[in-house]
């Protein structure tokens, strides 16, 4: 499966973003037909997905169809536009189960469906060829701005000219943002409505969206930085439960600082309790966060979880991210981790011997990627590699970028946006070995360390990370892979919540144990 738009497009560009947004409510549409999960939360996403992605095409795709002379296309568009508005606000207005939201929500189905077949298959073509490749990406920025400032609701009744949006929009999107608070509509945005989690997922979720953070693929990467993260609501669920939500104890935690390509680059160390004089294994772990988000802080649960199930030393390093420094300067600064690691782990109390490698989401792709370059410089080799969700591939494929589109903390969009950031200025990256790790022939792939690859059902990145794992069992690598079906992105590092994630991370634990004991005896711890 590859996106509907039948040319190639970059993460940037307005027809991809729209594709995006077109692929998540026509899987939400799937669950409404289905008649599965929570059709209040899911109807208040629809609709706000709808909201949002309407304003921007009226402030940016439809003028500029009318720039180029095409403004029949546009008025047809906007036609189409004005009978969804209409029906979006019944279904705001009435609960499931009454007979208006539901004929409202068919016609607004079949309406969207149609919508968005005429756009993917004439209108934005027509435009690319007529505009150009720059004037695509141009218009992308300003479709996402225009998201930033959207109405969250629909305002049928309101002008659809560009004009008509720069003088009503402000004034309705602060109405309805406040509307979202008070009706309780803003914390049912962020979760999973589909039905398909495991129940305790699904709690975690929920409590993710009860912070409030505003979707952060329509955000700047400094104000997207500020949203809260899964690690968050890990900590407000536990409060709520009366449990701790303080860190789980290691030995000992410090930071520290080491030469890296573009200056200082800071890690962090963490030591199992009860260790010592003997050498310890070591675990390079490296955090996820799309090469934009997050920092050792947000994984921080990862690491101690992996310190005391494998008595290792964990490190983590602080890698730089985008669009402050784009691609590569984050496997740049993982593989001088490892450099200096190999060179100085004794300094830590650690064995140069027993170096292991694994990450989460672009973590993983870090991890794979070091081995590879290290492979192919004739260097040590980590002992073995955990993979866990791994971005493979910069390319959209595979069933899951349909069947999870829509999925909650990681969906579509966002997963774009984080490409877009990451690969800004560097158009050549997304077909860099190191990112696609998928185009690496699979003979360069022989001899790598024995992997482990964890995916989950309700991720966007499902499917490119059982197919790389298909791609090291076929070039003979020591390949395991484990789907968690009910768990999403995110999960592995919410074991005190999670009994999944607690079984993923002992999984990962036996795995680098073996590897460990085989490369130096038993393991201390």
């Amino acid at each position: 499966m590859t996106m509907a738009l039948p040319y190639p497009t970059m993460p940037g560009d307005v027809d991809h973003m729209i594709a995006n947004d077109h692929a998540v409510v026509t899987r939400q549409f799937e669950h409404w037909e289905a008649g599965r999960g929570d059709r209040r939360v899911l109807a208040d996403q629809i609709c706000f997905n709808i909201a949002l992605h309407a304003d921007a095409e009226e402030r940016t795709f439809y003028p500029e169809l009318k720039r180029i002379g095409r403004e029949a296309d546009a008025e047809k568009l906007l036609a189409e536009h004005a009978k969804v508005k209409k029906l979006v606000k019944t279904v705001e207005r009435d609960e499931p189960g009454e007979a208006d939201l539901e004929d409202a929500m068919g016609e607004i189905i079949a309406a969207i469906r149609h919508h968005a077949h005429e756009e993917e298959t004439t209108f934005l073509p027509r435009l690319r060829e007529e505009v150009g490749a720059s004037r695509m990406a141009e218009l992308g920025g300003k479709f996402l701005a225009a998201k930033r400032t959207a109405p969250t609701r629909s305002h049928p009744a309101a002008p659809s000219s560009a004009i008509g949006h720069k003088l009503a929009d402000a004034g309705a999107a602060m109405i309805d943002k406040l509307r979202d608070t008070i009706d309780g509509r803003v914390k049912g945005l962020a979760t999973d409505p589909s039905g398909l989690l495991d129940p305790q997922a699904q709690d975690l979720l929920n409590a993710f969206s009860a912070l409030g953070p505003q979707p952060p693929e329509i955000l700047e990467p400094d104000e997207a930085r500020k949203q809260p993260g899964l690690d968050e609501a890990v900590r407000s669920w536990l409060f709520q439960q009366g449990r701790s939500n303080e860190p789980e104890p290691v030995g000992d935690v410090k930071n520290m600082i080491v030469p890296g390509p573009g200056g200082d680059l800071p890690i962090r160390v963490y030591t199992p309790a009860g260790a010592g004089s003997e050498p310890l294994p070591v675990l390079l772990w490296i955090h996820g966060g799309g090469w934009v988000l997050y920092t050792v802080d947000n994984y921080d649960a990862s690491c101690r979880g992996l310190c005391n199930k494998t008595g290792a030393i964990v490190v983590s390093p602080e890698y730089r991210r985008a669009p402050e420094d784009v691609f590569p300067a984050s496997h740049d600064d993982v593989l001088a981790t490892y450099r200096w690691l190999d060179a100085n782990a004794a300094q830590l109390g650690g064995d140069p011997r027993r170096i292991a490698i694994g990450g989460e989401s672009v973590g993983g792709n870090m991890a794979a990627a070091t081995c590879l370059q290290l492979k192919a410089a004739g260097d040590p080799m980590p002992v073995a590699q955990v993979l866990v969700y791994p971005v493979t591939t910069a390319e959209q494929v595979g069933e899951s970028m349909a069947d999870a589109a829509d999925a909650r903390p990681l969906n579509l969009p966002l997963l774009s946006w984080m490409a877009m950031h990451a690969f800004q200025g560097v158009p050549h990256a997304a077909k860099d070995p190191r990112i696609d790790l998928l185009g690496v022939a699979i003979e360069e792939l022989a001899g790598l360390p024995p992997a482990l690859v964890i995916t989950d059902e309700r991720d966007v990145l499902r499917s490119q990370g059982e197919e790389f794992a298909a791609h090291l069992d076929k070039a003979g690598v020591a390949v395991t892979a484990t789907r968690y079906d009910g768990m999403m992105h995110e999960f592995f590092g919410a074991s005190a919540v999670l009994d999944k994630a607690e079984q993923a991370q002992q999984e990962a634990a036996d795995h680098l144990l073996r590897a460990f004991n085989s490369a130096a005896g038993p393991v201390a711890g």
